[in-house]
């Protein structure tokens, strides 16, 4: 197996390198781009591919001859995609139609393992309901409307031939996030209270929201079985990617301070606060279960400390 990654220099990417190599061997060959090339802690090396260039995406398909494409590149956090529409569904949908015809235009055996989001049901999660793969697709803002243009995109060239398996991960974290992302957000801001760098107040959006949370290694672990098991899966299956179980997230925030032996107190920060915020958002993963053998193994608890551990030495080595 040859594997391409696209947005590898992303949060996720070096988890689903690592993930790729546990569950398929070592004999299999990952091949890392992002938009950002150069050298890397992981990869060691990757290579520049902007996936909004079609002529940049067809030469890389062409060179590699990959037998998967894992397709990672996104704008990451809710923000971003907010701040700049225009740019993401440039990224978001072009770049993954560009992936796609490339595929089928140059190595139409390849899979593309297309990474979306469960937040392409946005208001479909109203029923308070665990949100399976037939669950209607009603996003309710720039990023997870864009996912979901990119899935049903794909989905339609599968019949035309792309062999294409579509994910919707859930929530997910884990050491090396960004701040963008609400976990991390929480513990940099203790990691630098604990530090003596802020004074001992966290700003806080909507704390009542639940998410489904899993650990990145877990995710990654879905993605690489997805590869290896992909000669016995159907074109165009859909996969979510979620733990079943919600967190609230002012649980979380206490969890993280739990940690901490400075007294911390919290405030409402608007600015943080989403008015679109669904009040519950779980996934029902049974199909990655059944035909994957997939499951999540590591305690979100366990995860939790390591971000905040994680955010400790970084606030530590700044």
């Amino acid at each position: 197996m040859r594997v391409l990654i696209t947005g590898a220099k992303g949060f996720v990417g070096p988890y689903v390198s690592e993930a790729l190599y546990s569950v398929c061997g070592r004999d299999i060959a990952v091949v890392a781009s992002s938009k950002d090339g150069g050298p890397h802690p992981v990869f060691g090396q990757i290579e520049e591919l902007d996936v909004t260039d079609k002529a940049a995406v067809q030469g890389a398909v062409v060179r590699h001859r990959p037998t998967h494409v894992v397709h990672l590149a996104a704008v990451a956090a809710l923000g971003a995609a907010r701040a700049d529409p225009e740019n993401t569904w440039r990224i978001h949908v072009q770049g993954a139609l560009n992936v796609a015809h490339a595929i089928l235009e140059k190595a139409p055996e390849c899979w593309l393992i297309h990474v979306g989001s469960g937040l392409v049901y946005g208001e479909s999660a109203k029923t308070g309901l665990p949100l399976d793969e037939s669950t209607l697709l009603a996003p309710i803002d720039d990023y997870a409307v864009t996912k979901a243009a990119a899935d049903l995109a794909l989905g339609a060239l599968s019949r035309h031939g792309l062999k294409c398996i579509r994910l919707r991960p859930f929530n997910h974290t884990g050491p090396g996030q960004t701040e963008a992302f609400a976990v991390p957000a929480f513990a940099m801001q203790i990691a630098r209270i604990e530090a003596g760098l802020a004074p001992p107040v966290i700003r806080v959006g909507n704390l009542d929201a639940e998410r489904d949370f899993l650990d990145a290694r877990d995710v990654a672990n879905a993605y690489a079985r997805v590869v290896l098991s992909s000669s016995d899966l159907a074109p165009n299956t859909i996969f979510n990617v979620a733990s079943g179980i919600s967190w609230r997230m002012g649980d979380i925030l206490e969890r993280l301070l739990a940690q901490s032996s400075v007294k911390i107190t919290t405030e409402q920060d608007l600015l943080r606060l989403r008015p679109s915020d669904l009040p519950r958002i779980v996934g029902d993963a049974t199909s990655a279960r059944e035909q994957l053998g997939w499951a999540p193994i590591h305690r979100f608890e366990a995860t939790l400390d390591a971000v905040l551990n994680d955010c400790r030495a970084r606030v530590t080595q700044a």
